[in-house]
């Protein structure tokens, strides 16, 4: 039977989801050898919320975290709320503003997902879609990965990515995927107005059938023996390459 229950823990994973408010807290468990200062922040959120405060030994919170650095602090949740990818095209038609959406093709590393996640933040992104197969999913180590940042993301999965690229594309949007073989430039690309942006995933990048529904290919230009980037530093760069074109 599947658990009803997330465990977050250390600072900016359980204060961010607290800022975020996406999802339910049952309660939020405290060591009681906290240091005074930014516990808090948390500690005043939580009551504003009437979220159960718990005080424990640090043994609890080391067995609850498999002896991870929680930094004395843990919080029982519901799971990071995932809508369905359809929900995407609705929110395209609807939005006024060009749209920026990431997709990631089978990211597969939760930490490369998290530091993706957080970026795509930071650079403007309006939507992120994951495969809701053979990729990370949305976890408290993504959460954590992320620095807290993914508590804040709007999330959605996809269970046919090529299905779900015909349909933004029949809503003006163009797509374009990263790919180390591309003849074209990053740099050389429009990439303001509506736009989905493809990174693939650490081993195989982009799968054919999902390639062949890129209106362009794209590659990032470098100089050296080593011809291809981590998959989170590589979309790093197109999101703030996008980010520069779009102001």
């Amino acid at each position: 039977m599947k658990e009803k229950n997330d465990i977050l823990f250390g600072f900016h994973c359980v204060y961010e989801a607290l800022k975020a408010d996406k999802r339910k807290f049952y309660s939020i468990l405290i060591s009681k050898n906290r240091s005074a200062g930014r516990m808090e922040k948390i500690e005043t959120i939580a009551r504003q919320r009437n979220i159960k405060i718990e005080m424990v030994d640090p043994d609890l919170l080391d067995k609850m975290t498999d002896f991870s650095n929680h930094q004395g602090l843990a919080a029982n949740t519901s799971f990071f709320p995932i809508k369905k990818a359809a929900e995407v095209v609705r929110l395209v038609q609807e939005k006024k503003e060009p749209c920026f959406i990431l997709i990631l093709e089978s990211i597969e590393d939760p930490h490369n997902l998290g530091a993706l996640i957080r970026t795509a933040l930071c650079a403007g992104v309006d939507y992120i879609l994951i495969p809701k197969d053979r990729s990370a999913v949305p976890s408290s180590t993504v959460s954590r990965s992320s620095a807290g940042a993914m508590e804040h993301a709007d999330i959605f999965y996809i269970t046919n990515t090529a299905s779900i690229l015909r349909a933004l594309k029949e809503n003006g949007v163009w797509v374009s995927g990263l790919d180390a073989g591309a003849d074209t430039s990053l740099f050389e690309a429009d990439l303001t107005g509506n736009i989905a942006l493809v990174i693939g995933g650490e081993h195989k990048g982009i799968r054919p059938l999902v390639k062949k529904e890129c209106d362009f290919l794209l590659s990032i230009p470098n100089k050296g023996n080593i011809n291809s980037l981590n998959a989170s530093v590589a979309g790093g760069i197109a999101m703030y390459e996008a980010f520069r074109q779009r102001r």
